[in-house]
């Protein structure tokens, strides 16, 4: 897990599959073990709402080339939220501490 933004308004946090480390596979398996459905996914979660989304398969892929967008680009941090404030609508899991 990585947080790649934090603000007063929005955290995202980048989820990455654990697909390297099997402790329950025999010794000598191969790379192959792998599961095949490892994939990554985004966690956005909206503080002013107090609610979250995540996004993972083709959602995840298209925030992703965002991302890149935005190493390229430099965007304001205005910019940055409202993009982030688009994804809100989609933010229906209220964020709990345990």
């Amino acid at each position: 897990m990585q947080m790649l933004y934090d603000s007063d308004s929005f955290v995202v946090v980048h989820i990455l599959p654990d697909a390297f480390v099997q402790a329950d596979a025999p010794a000598g398996s191969s790379p192959d073990a792998r599961p095949q459905l490892a994939r990554h996914g985004f966690e956005i979660v909206d503080k002013r709402s107090g609610k979250e989304v995540y996004l993972d398969g083709s959602w995840a892929e298209m925030f992703q080339q965002q991302i890149l967008a935005w190493q390229r680009e430099t965007p304001t941090q205005e910019e940055v939220e409202d993009t982030l404030d688009g994804y809100t609508g989609l933010a229906q899991n209220p964020v709990l501490v345990h």
